[in-house]
Formats: C-alpha cells, structure tokens, sequence
C-alpha cells in the first residue's frame, strides 16, 4: 500500500511539473451534417422536401486546455453558434405566398480529451452541450381573399391579408459528440496559429415556442394598407396561440391548441475552425 502510494505521488508530481496550460480562440463556419428534413417548397406544380440543419452557420469559440504530459491533455470549450437561414416553407400559388426561415441562435459547451500525434497535428473528443439559446422561425405569409372574404372586410376582390411573425423556439438540453483533428504551427515559444476540421453530432428535443411579434395588415390590390394590425400580439387570430408546449403523448380528443407532439431537430454539423493559441509557460521550465 506504501509502495503505491509513493508511485501514484510520483506521477501526479511529475504531470504537475510538466503541466501546461494554454487558451484558444477561433472562429469558423459549419456546413450542414447528415441533414434532416425541415420543411417542404410547394408551387403549381410539384411539392418537394426542404433538407438542412440548424447547425450550420458561423461560430465563435474559446477554449482552455491542460496538458499532462507531451501528448495527452484536457480541453472545456465555450462557443456561439450564429446559424444560417433553413427553409421551413416556401409557398408560391397563384393566391397564397408564405416564405418560412428558420435560424439558430445559440450557445455550447463542449469537454474532451485532446491527444498530439506529433508535434504539429493533434486530435480531440468528447462531449458537446447546448447551454442556451432558441431557433427562432422568421415567417411571412400572404393570402388572397375569396370574394367572400373581400365582401366580408369591405375591400375590392384582389385585396389580400399579409402576415408577417416571429416564433422563438426552445429545447431541452441535449447531449452530442463532438470530433476535431487539427494543424497548429508556432509562431515563438508562446503564441501559434492552428486551423481544424470539426464534427458536431447533436440533435435537440423540443420543449416550448413562443411568439415574439406578430402582425397582420389588410392589403388593397394596389398595395395599399387599407387596416394596419388587424391582427397582433394582443389579438391573435382563432387557433392561433402566443406559446405552445410540446409534449411526447397527446390524447386523440385533445382540444388545446397550445399543446403539439414533440420532435427532434438536427444541429449536426462539420465545420472548419481557424484560430491562435497562447501557451503558458510550463512548470518545468519556471
């Protein structure tokens, strides 16, 4: 029991007298991985499937790493994802319109465990979180009135309603994987540059969404506004609710239009990061 532990003090005492620590920050762009079906593009005369992820788009991030020895060492990483704009729905008939984007806005951490190959390629692994943040949805619609819907509001035939809301999208907290190998070259004995491929393996559960602005003005033919806010956040049109709740079971007589399934949404991505790292002196050479 005495021998171990002396060899365990051993070799903590000799990590610690290697340990080196150093501080990252990159940025970068990821594409969309394994996408998903998000949505639909319908016209005249087909309709057809809209594929992406919510992952995809630029990001920043800052990351810490604790080196044991030459080779192996530890990493926690925070970042922000600023995703691009995913069709949800895309309309065109000869009387409805909607154009439906939908863009991720959030926030991650991620730990692994980083392994150098040689001096200048290195690789690392583990695990990736999304802290916080939402999918925010960005839709327009516009809707031609039949006639009697235009004798209905007191407008000429061709007049039209023209909606426009933003819906704020939140999850549960998921867990991924998240995968690099990268190339550093050093610029002195402290700061080097470094550029990586990146995988993010991740999908999110949904848990509520709310409405963060709505707005519906009834329009003439020749584009001119004839009611401003005929519909808004203080009055939503019948159906339609300021916050929805997604449950896993709902019941076949269910009446609440608050409550809809859940589903899965993917934020899977494989991206190129480029950054500089400043290395801290380590122990041995103080």
């Amino acid at each position: 029991m005495k021998h171990s532990i002396i060899a365990l003090t051993a070799i903590v005492m000799s990590g610690l007298a290697y340990a080196q620590v150093q501080v990252s920050v990159s940025t970068g762009y990821a594409f969309a991985s394994a996408g998903m079906k998000l949505g639909e593009t319908v016209n005249v005369s087909e309709t057809g499937n809209s594929y992406g992820s919510y992952g995809e788009g630029a990001n920043v991030q800052i990351r810490g790493t604790y080196f044991f020895n030459e080779s192996f060492g530890a990493d926690l990483s925070f970042g922000y994802l600023q995703g691009t704009d995913q069709t949800v729905s895309e309309v065109n008939t000869p009387n409805t319109d909607v154009n439906a984007v939908a863009r991720a806005r959030a926030f991650g951490a991620s730990t692994s465990v980083v392994y150098k190959f040689t001096n200048n390629i290195y690789g690392r692994f583990g695990a990736l979180l999304k802290l916080g943040g939402k999918t925010e949805a960005v839709v327009y619609r516009k809707a031609v009135f039949s006639e009697a819907e235009a004798d209905a509001f007191g407008v000429p035939e061709g007049s039209y309603s023209e909606t426009n809301y933003t819906e704020d999208f939140h999850g549960h907290f998921p867990l991924g994987f998240v995968g690099a190998l990268g190339y550093k070259f050093d610029l002195d004995s402290n700061f080097s540059l470094f550029v990586e491929a990146e995988y993010y393996g991740i999908s999110l559960k949904r848990k509520d969404s709310e409405l963060a602005e709505f707005n519906t003005n009834i329009v003439l033919p020749d584009g001119t506004v004839a009611v401003e806010s005929f519909y808004s956040l203080d009055n939503l049109p019948d159906g339609t609710v300021r916050k929805t709740t997604y449950v896993d079971n709902l019941s076949n007589t269910n009446t609440d239009d608050s409550k809809k399934l859940s589903q899965k949404v993917p934020y899977s991505s494989f991206g190129i990061n480029f950054g500089i790292t400043y290395k801290f002196k380590k122990r041995a050479d103080k």
